[in-house]
């Protein structure tokens, strides 16, 4: 954990609990063990979006689609979500909870990989999220830059590895050695990008927030 736990639940304490489709959503998914968006991240999240008010926001990284669910609710009027999974349960899964949670109108999901996705896309968005394999990121940075719009805001989830990303390569488990590496790399690249200007954040798990010069 980045942030003292104590803190953490003080500040849960404060929030309020989603509701309705959001909040079966949620519970489902943290029952079967699905990775989503922390209760402090999301929070501020909804703070970017209004302050924000993206009309075209895309997710890189679907999952079951909480995220994109819950992000519809922030969007002003005509806004919609373009998101990318590539796991095809998630997809299903994703589909399922779209249509229960009524979005199918708000949110376009594209089916496959998201490099070759993110490749294809021509449009720009105000506003990009970028939740998908924390290895990956790297490779998805040039196309996300080109995809964002000027003055666009993109948010990279996760890029503190609950802290481990800064610990040695000979501490962290041979498993996750390339994942910390290559996150490494891309802090590295984001804080250095001729076109990005980017905060890290010690939030959830950690979270970058670039805008587009």
């Amino acid at each position: 954990m980045i942030v003292n736990e104590r803190v953490i639940s003080f500040l849960h304490s404060l929030n309020k609990d989603e509701e309705g489709i959001v909040a079966d959503i949620e519970r489902e998914a943290l029952a079967e063990g699905v990775p989503i968006i922390r209760k402090e991240t999301r929070e501020w999240i909804k703070t970017m979006l209004l302050v924000k008010r993206p009309l075209k926001v895309l997710e890189v990284g679907t999952a079951v689609g909480f995220s994109s669910i819950y992000m519809s609710q922030f969007l002003p009027e005509g806004g919609h979500i373009t998101t990318i999974e590539k796991w095809e349960p998630r997809i299903e899964k994703a589909k399922i909870n779209f249509a229960r949670a009524d979005v199918e109108d708000v949110i376009t999901l594209l089916e496959g990989d998201a490099a070759k996705w993110m490749r294809e896309l021509d449009e720009s968005f105000d506003f990009i999220f970028m939740d998908a394999a924390k290895g990956q990121y790297i490779h998805f940075l040039s196309d996300a830059v080109r995809l964002l719009a000027k003055g666009g805001i993109l948010i990279s989830d996760n890029v503190l590895q609950d802290g481990d990303v800064l610990d040695s390569r000979y501490i962290v488990e041979r498993r996750n050695r390339t994942i910390h590496s290559r996150m490494r790399e891309y802090l590295y690249a984001l804080k250095n990008h001729e076109s990005l200007e980017t905060s890290i954040l010690p939030l959830g798990d950690g979270v970058a927030l670039s805008v587009k010069k």
